[in-house]
């Protein structure tokens, strides 16, 4: 791989960059880009040779596409775009500001800027708005040898050529598709048609979520899927790359939003300080504020501590395993819910093997806090006064109770955020944790009152 040391030894040459960069692999040179600020990564673009210049741009990994593009002359950028596989040229065009939006667009030809606002039409995140219209279509009546011939001229300018789609010769409608290596076997006089599977193509409509596109390739094992309108007139397809990309944007937000922030598309060396502010400022206030509700509780129950001041010792304990349980049981609801192994209808179901479970966990946890009261009672590493047994039963009835309630709360909490319409991964682990701790106070409290009355209150 070309050492980066060009990139930073000494003032910035693009021209030697450039010159080392020629040869090298798409996907290095975009690693090597992607070190650098903007403005100089397009200096370097603007040397490369044309052919490699538009692979570089078509990479998902360069992290600044549109800021390069940005950056170039008008009449440099707009050649780059039309090379470009439709689908990554509008999701550049989509992050430009204007007037370099509109001036870019103007600068391209008929097809390539048909394709580009065709596709942004589509909403974000939808199989119209990532699929690549630039596929291999043939009339029905065609034989092997005049589709072979047909991908000889267009291959160059096909993004894939993972099948060949037929279309009715009348109606322009799909009818089949044809794998290339099912083309390739046939014979030349054959009609393509007589290569096609005897069912309906699978297919997938436009305005359909690209996480349900993801489903429908990996059910049926496809390199692509063909997007259709509702007539059966083919519109583009989602290929298999779109979607591996597509399913690490949605890993890392959902990651993100579990972490308790906002998402963010930026990497996360270019994400700007008051970016990375906002992002994470607003859920921690959000979450400090929920905090704030312990303090409520434990003012609430500030007689019963000042008599039984040992009770404080285990309130980390109970709180911090309240907290686990709550968020382990959200892990599995949201991703159970983003594979479709359980679905909305499914809540009763899920908390019928939650409470069981809740139960078995606290009880086990419980045993282990009742033992560790008793252990360091009898070893002297503590004294927990006279009613020493009654505070280890306390401890352990009051995990019993928090833990069942964590994973009970936090397995329901995906499923009323998806009923409300919010996405399930915005049920955070810090959220989840912040819910339980108060509730867990109040449960170890009442517990408290009920073990411990008539003794220490």
């Amino acid at each position: 791989m070309t050492d980066t040391h060009a990139a930073h030894d000494g003032a910035f040459n693009a021209a030697v960059l450039a010159a080392t960069l020629i040869g090298e692999h798409a996907a290095d040179t975009v690693e090597i880009l992607n070190k650098l600020p903007p403005p100089d990564a397009a200096d370097v673009v603007r040397l490369l040779p044309r052919d490699l210049a538009i692979e570089i741009l078509d990479k998902p990994e360069l992290d600044f596409g549109a800021e390069i593009i940005e950056a170039l002359p008008r009449h440099v950028a707009a050649p780059l775009l039309a090379g470009m596989s439709a689908d990554m040229a509008a999701d550049i065009v989509q992050q430009l500001d204007e007037p370099a939006k509109t001036e870019l667009l103007a600068g391209l030809d008929d097809v390539s800027r048909g394709a580009i606002v065709g596709l942004l039409a589509y909403p974000e995140n939808t199989a119209g708005a990532m699929m690549t219209t630039e596929f291999v279509s043939v009339p029905g009546n065609w034989t092997v040898a005049q589709t072979l011939e047909h991908i000889r001229k267009v291959e160059r300018s096909r993004e894939t050529v993972y099948a060949i789609y037929v279309l009715d010769p009348i109606t322009r409608r799909l009818v089949g598709a044809v794998t290339l290596r099912r083309l390739i076997s046939g014979e030349p006089s054959a009609n393509i048609l007589t290569l096609a599977p005897t069912h309906e193509p699978i297919t997938t409509f436009p305005l359909i979520d690209r996480e349900e596109v993801a489903r429908v390739i990996t059910r049926h094992d496809l390199l692509a899927v063909p997007v259709i309108d509702k007539t059966g007139h083919l519109l583009g397809i989602v290929t298999v790359d779109d979607i591996i990309d597509a399913i690490i944007e949605e890993s890392t937000e959902d990651v993100q939003k579990f972490g308790g922030m906002s998402a963010t598309e930026e990497p996360y060396m270019q994400i700007r300080l008051p970016d990375m502010i906002r992002k994470r400022g607003g859920w921690l206030a959000i979450l400090f504020v929920s905090e704030m509700l312990t303090a409520s509780v434990m003012q609430h129950f500030e007689g019963e501590l000042e008599k039984a001041l040992v009770l404080t010792l285990f309130i980390p304990l109970i709180m911090s395993s309240g907290g686990n349980s709550g968020s382990q049981a959200t892990s599995l609801l949201i991703r159970s819910l983003a594979l479709h192994d359980v679905k909305l209808a499914d809540w009763w179901r899920v908390m019928l093997r939650e409470l069981p479970t809740g139960l078995i966990l606290g009880g086990l946890l419980g045993a282990i806090g009742f033992a560790r009261v008793v252990a360091w009672q009898k070893l002297g590493i503590y004294n927990y006064g006279e009613h020493w047994l009654l505070v280890g039963w306390t401890v352990a009835a009051a995990l019993v109770g928090v833990v069942t309630f964590g994973s009970v709360t936090g397995s329901m909490l995906p499923f009323a955020l998806q009923r409300l319409g919010f996405d399930p991964a915005s049920a955070s682990a810090p959220f989840v944790a912040t819910l339980v701790d108060v509730t867990g106070l109040m449960i170890y409290f009442s517990a408290a009152l009920l073990i411990l009355r008539g003794t220490l209150l």
